[in-house]
């Protein structure tokens, strides 16, 4: 018998479960700090820190690390909440695996090996944070919160986030599967 406790068990969310929830978060997130979720900065402004500690606190003096500024505020704990509550909620619902490094399309494609996948993925992740960073916003700043603020760049943004989703996923599922 399913319940409310349950969820928590739950592997996968019911997509509209998980899209109100989202919805409730920005709103909160509006009322309680008067801005919009987003992560993209929070890396950023990590990686700013990292440069600033490695320089003796030369990097903050840039114009890009002066504008974000290297600190951490609530976005950055929201980035550092979503990775312990991806864990705590894999953990949880029995989901986590420690030896699934690489994906079944990946496999049959390329193989099974880490060494291959970890270095590609990382590389995948480095330019998604390129694009988010000229994009002004990643996929929860402009898909998410501008988009709830009716914001024209955020809508023609979240627009070019599907289509170059269903691009890619086309390319995974016929070309490479």
């Amino acid at each position: 018998m399913e319940t409310i406790a349950s969820i928590f068990t739950d592997p996968r969310w019911s997509p509209y479960a998980a899209g109100i929830g989202i919805g409730l978060l920005s709103w909160l997130s509006f009322l309680i700090s008067g801005k919009p979720i987003a992560t993209s900065t929070s890396f950023a402004q990590t990686g700013g820190m990292i440069e600033d500690f490695i320089t003796g606190g030369n990097a903050q003096h840039r114009p890009y690390y002066k504008k974000i500024k290297l600190k951490i505020n609530w976005q950055w704990m929201l980035v550092v909440g979503v990775v312990i509550g991806s864990f705590l909620s894999a953990i949880i619902s029995g989901d986590f695996h420690l030896g699934v490094w690489v994906p079944s399309l990946w496999a049959s494609a390329f193989g099974d090996s880490a060494l291959l996948r970890v270095p590609v993925a990382a590389a995948g992740g480095i330019i998604l944070g390129f694009g988010a960073r000229f994009a002004g916003g990643c996929t929860s700043g402009h898909g998410i919160s501008g988009t709830l603020q009716l914001a024209v760049s955020s809508w023609v943004s979240a627009i070019f986030f599907f289509i170059g989703g269903i691009i890619t996923a086309k390319f995974m599922y016929l070309v490479i599967a």
